[in-house]
């Protein structure tokens, strides 16, 4: 029976603007950057206080997960900047919004109330759109 998810895939249009992205801005870690034969390089990345997760930041290349026709499909996705999505979570919004635009990542506008809690739109820049919230204390009366 499944367990947990270990890995989750990102496709992104470089991996090493990926990479400098992730770990620079936004602070995760490198778990893993590998090349393996053929050229194919793994590369993870992950929150520093979530060691069970690792996202994998994947090229779209022709390969075992993909054949050519799929891997332009996905390429067109990201050029657009549509493709992927997540949410990230965090303590303070607002502040953490601050930090961030002072670093250069781009947001869809301020942090905003939402029934869930407080919620930013940020982009990777890469072709991915992610919700950055802080959420709401559920009362658990």
């Amino acid at each position: 029976m499944i367990q947990r998810m270990s890995h989750v895939t990102l496709f992104v249009n470089n991996q090493q603007e990926a990479k400098a992205f992730y770990v620079d801005k936004l602070g995760f870690e490198v778990r893993t950057d590998h090349t393996m034969d053929g050229g194919f390089r793994w590369l993870t990345v992950g929150p520093k206080a979530q060691p069970e997760l690792e996202i994998v930041l994947m090229e779209p290349k022709a390969g075992p997960m993909l054949d050519e026709e799929a891997a332009q499909a996905v390429r067109l996705l990201l050029k657009k900047g549509v493709l992927g999505s997540g949410v990230f979570q965090v303590d303070d919004c607002r502040k953490t919004y601050e930090e961030l635009k002072k670093k250069g990542v781009q947001f869809a506008g301020a942090p905003e109330e939402r029934f869930y809690g407080i919620e930013a739109i940020m982009k990777d820049g890469l072709g991915n759109w992610f919700s950055m919230t802080q959420p709401k204390p559920w009362n658990s009366d």
